[in-house]
């Protein structure tokens, strides 16, 4: 089975979109992938609980989710890193 990317004008906001998520997902979708993509986010996910100590929660997870998605465009986890630090002026994009 591949990935097919699909797109959504609004994606929806916790709680609801735990109640979405219930109701469409009867079984894990792509277990194989699983494993590998927790280890790949790991030390992102890391990264963004410290960053969030000294700067905000909504900071750290924007920082964390720019970071991420280079990677999944294909950038390298360092290139990734360095981008997203590069756009930040004293904390702040």
């Amino acid at each position: 089975m591949s990935y097919q990317p699909q797109y959504t004008n609004q994606f929806p906001q916790y709680p609801k979109s735990e109640i979405w998520a219930e109701q469409q997902i009867k079984q894990p979708l792509y277990p194989h992938l699983k494993s590998h993509v927790l280890n790949i986010i790991d030390p992102f996910v890391k990264y963004g609980l410290e960053e969030a100590k000294h700067t905000s929660y909504g900071h750290a997870l924007q920082e964390i989710a720019a970071m991420t998605y280079l990677i999944g465009k294909g950038m390298d986890t360092k290139t990734a890193y360095l981008t997203v630090e590069s756009w930040e002026i004293n904390e702040k994009f």
